[in-house]
């Protein structure tokens, strides 16, 4: 199971590096992260499980930054602003969902953490 996202008090878990692979070998559908050439199956659940854990954490961190820029976007101060259905139609998400994102970025951004504060994923 994943870790909880560290939050901003806490210090962030360093997962395995994410390397970026040549473009001729990421072309291989069979190719991932040269998982398939290590043998040893203790080897390979171990960076395989390496891999899952930078994935999830860099997916939280993506999260937290998609909240505060709707968040940013939303905010009634600007002369730009965009409604939560803009802000769902940009990025593909639901309304309802938006507007969950845009409370979540805003407590990201006042610092708020606390036991009645839910993520919206």
């Amino acid at each position: 199971m994943a870790e909880p996202t560290p939050r901003r008090n806490e210090p962030r878990l360093r997962p395995a590096p994410l390397l970026f692979e040549p473009a001729q070998v990421a072309a291989d559908p069979e190719h991932f992260f040269d998982l398939e050439s290590i043998d040893d199956p203790r080897a390979l659940l171990a960076r395989a499980t390496e891999l899952t854990q930078a994935f999830r954490a860099a997916t939280d961190r993506a999260v937290e930054f998609q909240a505060i820029a709707a968040a940013q976007l939303a905010d009634p101060r600007r002369f730009d602003r965009l409604t939560p259905a803009d802000i769902a139609e940009q990025a593909e998400w639901t309304e309802d969902y938006a507007k969950k994102m845009v409370e979540f970025g805003r407590d990201l951004m006042r610092g708020v953490e606390g036991p009645g504060h839910v993520d919206p994923v």
